[in-house]
C-alpha cells in the first residue's frame, strides 16, 4: 500500500479534540506495530505529530491498567505474528481501519471509556479475557473499594432526614434502617396501634426518628419529572445539532395576570374562558415574533398559580428554557412568587422578571425590586445580569420590549435540537375525549415526532395514530419545541412522565421493561395517605368522609387530591373510595350506593340519564368548575360532620339543704350563694369534691312559681333527670357556648 494512502487510513481514525485524543483501544498502537517493517517511521510520525495524550486526564490507577493491558496485547501479538504471515496482519489493520471513531476513542465530554466490543479482536484474544473475567472483577473490586473504605462506609452513617409528608410504617423503616418491628412496639408502647401498612403522620415519623437519634431536618425536594429519560441525547452528533425555539414558561401568584400577559402577546382572549377567571390546567402555545429583522418562533407554557397546582407549576419549570417570572405591581410577591423563585434558583433557570400592572395608581415598583434583592434577583442597574422588565398586559405597554428581551435571552443561550433524532419530551396533560379516545398533550423538547412511532410513557406505550398541532390541524410530522396533541393511547399515560419514541414495538417493550415503577405511585400514594392515616389524635369516634371523584384531567386530578392531603384529618377522615377521569358513569352510582359516597366531579359534564338515576336514588351528587369551590365545599361538610363543643362559662353556685319527692320526680331545696342559677343552664353536681352528674337544670321554682333565674341568697327548687339529690350536694351552673368548628 502507498504511504500515503496509508498514512490517510489511519489518520482518518482519530478525532481531535483540544490536541487532545483519547484512545479507548490502546490496541491499535500494536496492531500498527505489526506492520512497523513496511513503514518503520509511520508509527512515530503519527505519534510525533498527532497523539498527545494528556497524562492529566487520567488517574494513577487508570494509567497503570492501561500499561499492563499494553504489555499483555504486545506479548499476545508477538506470538500472533509468529503463526500469521504479513498478508493477515495487513488485513487485520485494513479491519481497524474500519472501526468507527467513537469505538477507538474516549468519549472527552465524560471522560469515561465506551465499552463497544472492537470488530477485530481475535478469536484468541477474545477466550483470553473471558479467562481473565473473574480475576479482573476481582482487581476492579479491590481498586474501587479499599479496605479503609469499607470502614468508613460502615461508620459513617448519615443521621439528618427529611422528613415532609406522612409515610407508611415500612417507607419509615426503610428511611431510619430499622426493622419494622422496632417501630411498631415503640408505637404500641406509646399507645398507638399500627401495622406496616398503616400511614402515620408527620408529627408521629418525627417522634420516631428523634427517638432513635436522628436529626429531623425541614428540607424541600423538588421532584426530576424527567428522570428516565433515554441515553439517546448523550451520543448526539454535533454536525446534526440546529437551532430551536425556547419554552418560555409563565410562573406567578394566582391573579398576578399570566394570562392576561399571554393573550396580549397572542393576541386572544383565554382569560374570558377560564372558570372564576383563573388558569386551572398547563397550557401551551406557539408565536412568532421579530427581531433583529428575523422571525423568531416562541414557545409559551401558561401556568396556574393557586397553591393547589403546585405539582403543575414545577413541571412547567422543569420543562422550560426560560422563566417569565410576573410579579403584579400593587400586590408584590406573594407565596406562589416565592415558590417560582426557589424552583427558578435552584434548577439554575434562565429568567426574566415581569412587573405587571404598571398601569395602575398606587404602585411601588421600587419596594418590589427591594423584595426581590431578598432572593437575590437585582436589577441591571444594580450590575446584575437579571432583566427586569415593567409592562402592562391590559395596555400593552413594553410587550415587545418584553418579546425583543426574550429573543435576546434566546440568542444567548442558544438551544439546539437534533431533528434527525427519535423525539423525546414530557407530558404536560392527558384526559379522555368521548369522541377520540385519549389524548395526550406532549411538548417536544428534542428530535422529531412522526404518525406511526410507538411512543412510551413510564410503563405504558402506543402507537401514534394521530397528531394535532397547537393551531388544532392535523399534521404528520412535529419538530421539536412543538406542543402537539397525541391519538394513540389506549391507557391514560400520567402528567409530568418523560417520554421516548422508538421506530419499532420490539424496542419499546424493552424500554417500558426497563421502566423503574416509583413514577407510576404520585396519586395512589396519596390515596393511600388520605385513606390509611394514623395521627397523635386518632379516636375511636373518628368521623369518615367518603367520596368518588372524577375530573376531566390528570393533572387536576393530581391537584385535588394534594390540596385534601393539606385538610387536617384529626377530626374526620377524608376517605377516597374511588379516583378516576371522565364522566360519572351508572357503575360509580352503583358504587355511591354501596359505599354512601359522596359523588364529586370537576369540569366534568352530567347526562340526563346519570341525572335520573341519582334522584332516583337519592344520591349527593356535586359538580364544580373552580378548584377552591371545591376544596371549600368539601371542608364545610367535614365540618358539618364534627360534634359541636362548647366553652363553659361560670354562672354560679347553689347548696342543696332538703330533698323533696314529688310526683314529678324529685326536688332539691337549694341556696344560691354565688353568683346565680338559670333555667336551662348545664349543671354539674358534686359530692364531697366528686363529680356524680352533669346535665341541664329543666325546672327552677320560686316558691311556688316558674322561674328563669334565680340569684344570690335566694332559696330555691331545682328539678332535672337526676334524682338521687342528697343534702349539702353542691351545684355548679354553666353557660356553654358554642365554639368555632375547625378541623
Amino acid at each position: 500500500m502507498p504511504k500515503h494512502i496509508y498514512y490517510y487510513s489511519i489518520m482518518s481514525n482519530f478525532i481531535h479534540s483540544d490536541k487532545v485524543l483519547y484512545l479507548k483501544f490502546p490496541k491499535l498502537i500494536n496492531i500498527l506495530k505489526l506492520d512497523n517493517s513496511k513503514s518503520p517511521n509511520l508509527l512515530n510520525d503519527i505519534n510525533n505529530s498527532i497523539i498527545n495524550i494528556n497524562s492529566k486526564t487520567f488517574d494513577s490507577n487508570l494509567s497503570n491498567k492501561f500499561e499492563k493491558k499494553n504489555k499483555v496485547d504486545s506479548s499476545h501479538e508477538d506470538s500472533l505474528d509468529n503463526k500469521k504471515n504479513k498478508s493477515k496482519s495487513s488485513k487485520k489493520i485494513r479491519k481497524t481501519n474500519n472501526l468507527y471513531k467513537d469505538d477507538l476513542f474516549l468519549d472527552n465530554s465524560s471522560n469515561s471509556i465506551l465499552t463497544k466490543t472492537s470488530p477485530s479482536l481475535s478469536k484468541s484474544h477474545k477466550a483470553s479475557k473471558y479467562k481473565k473475567k473473574e480475576k479482573s472483577k476481582n482487581n476492579i473490586e479491590t481498586i474501587n473499594h479499599s479496605p479503609s473504605d469499607l470502614i468508613s462506609d460502615s461508620t459513617s452513617i448519615d443521621k439528618d432526614i427529611v422528613i415532609n409528608s406522612p409515610l407508611t410504617v415500612q417507607e419509615l423503616s426503610i428511611k431510619l434502617n430499622l426493622t419494622e418491628a422496632e417501630i411498631i412496639t415503640y408505637l404500641f408502647l406509646r399507645g398507638i396501634s399500627v401495622t406496616i401498612n398503616d400511614v402515620i403522620d408527620i408529627q408521629i415519623a418525627k417522634e420516631v426518628a428523634e427517638n432513635y437519634k436522628f436529626n429531623v431536618v425541614d428540607k424541600e425536594v423538588i421532584v426530576d419529572f424527567q428522570n428516565n429519560k433515554s441515553d439517546n441525547s448523550k451520543h448526539d452528533n454535533s454536525i446534526h445539532l440546529f437551532k430551536r425555539a425556547p419554552i418560555v414558561t409563565i410562573l406567578g401568584h394566582v391573579d398576578h395576570g399570566k394570562t392576561t400577559l399571554l393573550d396580549s402577546i397572542l393576541h386572544t382572549n383565554f382569560v374570558k374562558k377560564e372558570h372564576g377567571g383563573i388558569t386551572q390546567a398547563i397550557n401551551g402555545y406557539e408565536v412568532e415574533s421579530l427581531y433583529n429583522s428575523l422571525l423568531y418562533k416562541l414557545v409559551f407554557l401558561d401556568t396556574p398559580g393557586h397553591e393547589a397546582f403546585a405539582a403543575m407549576r414545577l413541571r412547567g419549570a422543569k420543562i422550560a428554557d426560560i422563566a417569565l417570572l410576573v410579579v403584579a405591581a400593587d400586590d408584590g410577591l406573594k407565596p406562589q412568587t416565592i415558590e417560582a423563585i426557589k424552583y427558578i434558583l435552584e434548577i439554575e433557570l434562565p429568567y426574566i422578571v415581569v412587573i405587571n400592572k404598571v398601569d395602575k395608581s398606587d404602585i411601588n415598583i421600587r419596594n418590589i425590586k427591594k423584595e426581590l434583592v431578598q432572593y437575590g434577583i437585582l436589577d441591571k442597574e444594580c450590575g446584575s445580569k437579571t432583566c427586569i422588565v415593567e409592562v402592562s398586559a391590559l395596555t400593552g405597554k413594553n410587550i415587545n420590549l418584553l418579546l425583543d428581551t426574550i429573543c435576546a435571552l434566546s440568542d444567548i443561550q442558544n438551544f439546539t435540537a437534533n431533528p434527525n433524532q427519535l423525539a423525546q419530551g414530557t407530558v404536560l396533560d392527558a384526559y379522555l375525549d368521548k369522541k377520540r379516545g385519549i389524548i395526550a398533550n406532549l411538548v417536544i423538547k428534542n428530535g422529531t415526532l412522526k404518525v406511526g412511532n410507538f411512543i412510551a410513557v413510564g410503563n405504558i406505550y402506543g402507537k401514534i395514530k394521530s397528531l394535532i398541532n397547537s393551531q388544532n390541524t392535523n399534521v404528520r410530522e412535529a419538530q421539536s419545541s412543538s406542543i402537539i396533541k397525541v391519538l394513540g393511547f389506549s391507557i391514560l399515560p400520567k402528567s409530568g412522565l418523560f417520554f421516548q419514541v422508538f421506530n419499532n414495538e420490539k424496542k419499546v417493550k424493552e424500554y417500558i421493561n426497563k421502566f423503574i415503577e416509583e413514577n407510576n405511585k404520585y396519586t395512589n400514594s396519596n390515596v393511600k395517605l388520605l385513606n390509611r392515616r394514623v395521627s397523635l389524635d386518632n379516636q375511636d369516634s373518628l368521623k369518615q368522609f367518603k367520596l368518588i371523584l372524577k375530573t376531566d384531567t390528570q393533572g387536576s386530578l393530581e391537584a385535588i387530591i394534594d390540596s385534601f392531603s393539606k385538610i387536617s384529618q384529626r377530626k374526620v377522615q377524608i376517605s377516597i373510595i374511588s379516583s378516576d377521569l371522565g364522566n360519572i358513569s351508572s357503575t360509580d352510582i352503583e358504587l355511591a350506593l354501596t359505599t354512601n359516597a359522596l359523588l364529586l366531579g370537576f369540569n366534568i359534564n352530567i347526562s340526563t340519564q346519570v341525572n335520573d338515576l341519582v334522584k332516583q336514588k337519592s344520591l349527593n351528587l356535586k359538580v364544580f368548575y373552580i378548584i377552591y369551590d371545591l376544596i371549600e365545599y368539601v371542608q364545610n361538610v367535614m365540618l358539618s360532620l364534627i360534634d359541636p363543643e362548647y366553652d363553659e362559662v361560670f354562672l354560679g353556685r347553689a347548696l342543696v339543704q332538703t330533698v323533696f319527692n314529688m310526683n314529678k320526680g324529685t326536688v332539691a331545696g337549694c341556696l344560691v350563694n354565688e353568683g346565680k342559677l338559670k333555667k336551662m343552664s348545664y349543671i354539674k353536681v358534686y359530692r364531697e369534691n366528686a363529680l356524680i352528674y352533669q346535665g341541664f337544670l329543666s325546672s327552677l321554682k320560686r316558691i311556688k312559681n316558674d322561674v328563669d333565674e334565680v340569684f344570690q341568697s335566694n332559696e330555691c327548687g331545682v328539678m332535672c333527670d337526676y334524682n338521687l339529690w342528697k343534702d349539702k350536694d353542691i351545684i355548679e351552673a354553666y353557660d356553654l357556648i358554642e365554639k368555632v368548628k375547625t378541623l
